[in-house]
Parts: C-alpha cells; sequence; structure tokens
C-alpha cells in the first residue's frame, strides 16, 4: 500500500495567514475564497488538514491567544519590577493601537463579530480571557508582595480592569483619529495602579 503525496504547503504559515484574514475581515466576514486565497492552498487541503471554516477559525484563534498570551506572559515575567512591567506592556500596547491603520485585538475583533450563539467559538474566547486575566492577576500579585501595589488593592479586579482597559484600546485604535481617548485611559489606569494607601 503506497502513501498518499505529502502535503505540498507548511500548515503553520498557512494557519498563520488565515489568522490574518480572520483578523482583518472577522469570522462571520471572511469568505472562503478569501482564506483559500490567501493560505495558497486549494479546498480539498483545506478540509483535509484543517477541517471546516469554523474549525479553521478555532485553530487560527488559539494560534494567536497562544503566541500572545506567551509574550504577554514573558514580558510580564521578566526580571525586575512586575510593576513596572505592567506598566510598560500598557503604554506599548498604547503606542501599539494609537498609530493608524491599527488592526486591534483579533480576539476581540471577531468577539463583537462572531454570533455569540456559536458555543465552540465562545468557549475559546472565554478561555482566552480568562488566561489573559489570570495572567495579569499573578503580575499584580507579585507587584504586590514586593510592595510595589498597595495593599488594599484587590489584583483580581484590577486585573478585570486591566482586561477591560487592554481590550478597549485594542478596539477603539481601529476607528480613533487620534490617541488621545487611549492615551488618557492607559493615565487613568496607570493612576490607580500607583495609588497610595490613605494615611491614617
Amino acid at each position: 500500500m503506497t502513501r498518499g503525496p505529502s502535503k505540498q504547503f507548511d500548515t503553520e504559515i498557512a494557519l498563520s495567514k488565515a489568522m490574518d484574514v480572520f483578523w482583518e475581515h472577522g469570522y462571520e466576514a471572511a469568505s472562503l475564497s478569501q482564506l483559500l486565497k490567501q493560505m495558497g492552498i486549494g479546498k480539498k487541503s483545506l478540509y483535509d488538514t484543517f477541517g471546516n471554516k469554523q474549525s479553521l477559525f478555532l485553530k487560527a484563534l488559539e494560534h494567536y491567544a497562544h503566541t500572545t498570551l506567551r509574550d504577554i506572559r514573558k514580558r510580564l515575567s521578566a526580571e525586575g519590577s512586575a510593576l513596572n512591567n505592567i506598566k510598560q506592556l500598557l503604554l506599548d500596547w498604547q503606542t501599539m493601537h494609537g498609530r493608524p491603520g491599527s488592526c486591534g485585538c483579533m480576539l476581540g475583533t471577531n468577539i463583537a463579530d462572531f454570533n455569540t450563539d456559536d458555543e465552540a467559538i465562545a468557549k475559546v474566547m472565554r478561555g482566552y480571557l480568562c488566561q489573559l486575566e489570570d495572567t495579569f492577576s499573578n503580575a499584580l500579585i507579585r507587584a504586590q508582595k514586593a510592595g510595589e501595589l498597595s495593599p488594599n488593592k484587590n489584583p483580581r479586579d484590577l486585573a478585570r480592569l486591566l482586561l477591560c482597559t487592554t481590550q478597549g484600546i485594542a478596539l477603539l485604535g481601529r476607528v480613533m483619529e487620534d490617541d488621545t481617548t487611549l492615551k488618557g485611559a492607559v493615565q487613568s489606569a496607570l493612576l490607580l495602579l500607583e495609588e497610595e494607601p490613605p494615611s491614617h
């Protein structure tokens, strides 16, 4: 029995290209023809390797979430001040999403776009958001233990604030004419992190 022909394309590259299409157009609007053209493969190869459109999107979303979370965790766990790591991440996101032509966050873009009745997609998105919240919370706990964050602050609540702030920055940055709004949001978040407990 002879083996079938080997794949003539790199699945990681094809998946990354599919991610770009979903990122730009959203899950609902991305057409199969756009995906096939960008990925440089035929319909049979797509179905054989990735499954249907929903399955491909889930794989692309998980690829995005994995790489993004890995980079965020690396930055927040870097040596030095945990609080400064958080601050620098916020400032860098403000700069990135404040530029003209910002694509925003693939997750946030698709949260606003997909049919919320699709539980399979919703589950992946919730999982990513929970992991991002946990990542922020862990960094804030380290900052609190190091005496950088006021002991009267709740790391979990602050992590949720940062989650909403960063997702809002990424989404608003797609349509804002300048970064004034983003700067204001980030500066308010930084002031809250730096706020000292009231003296008695």
